[in-house]
């Protein structure tokens, strides 16, 4: 399985807005120019994360988006499942019907353990996991920071 751009930029934003989420709401373009992603892409990444539930948009002065729940409560298998879709590696595993040979696959199985230990690390890590990291990079001199 490989990330698309929206899955990093979507993992980025989040930080970004667990990190500011003691100033309140973070405004769109602050996040956009922080990640250095475009406003309207950021835009369509938040809008599948506001409608995961992950995210709300407060609009008007002082507006922006915050998350919906702590930091410690949001996994990392959420984000990206909220802006990639399905976690499987193949067709088959989302839609049996997809494939015909679905029953007499050799592979799939192994399809299905990608998938699984996927899903379980991604489900272990937490935004505030993510957070923290973060805040230890960039407290070492050298590293990037966000």
């Amino acid at each position: 399985m490989k990330l698309s751009t929206k899955g990093r930029y979507g993992t980025r934003a989040m930080i970004d807005i667990a990190l500011y989420r003691d100033s309140g709401s973070t405004l769109l373009k602050d996040i956009s120019a922080r990640q250095g992603i475009s406003l309207k892409y950021l835009d369509h990444i938040l809008s599948s994360l506001r409608k995961a539930g992950l995210v709300k948009n407060v609009r008007g002065k002082g507006g922006g988006y915050s998350l919906t729940r702590p930091p410690a409560q949001i996994t990392l298998c959420e984000i990206i499942e909220a802006v990639e879709g399905s976690l499987a590696p193949v067709e088959c595993l989302d839609d049996p019907e997809y494939c015909k040979k679905t029953c007499t696959c050799s592979a799939r199985d192994v399809w299905i353990k990608v998938r699984d230990s996927i899903e379980e690390v991604l489900r272990a890590t937490t935004l505030q996991s993510l957070t923290e990291n973060q805040e230890k990079k960039a407290a070492t001199p050298g590293t990037y920071a966000i």
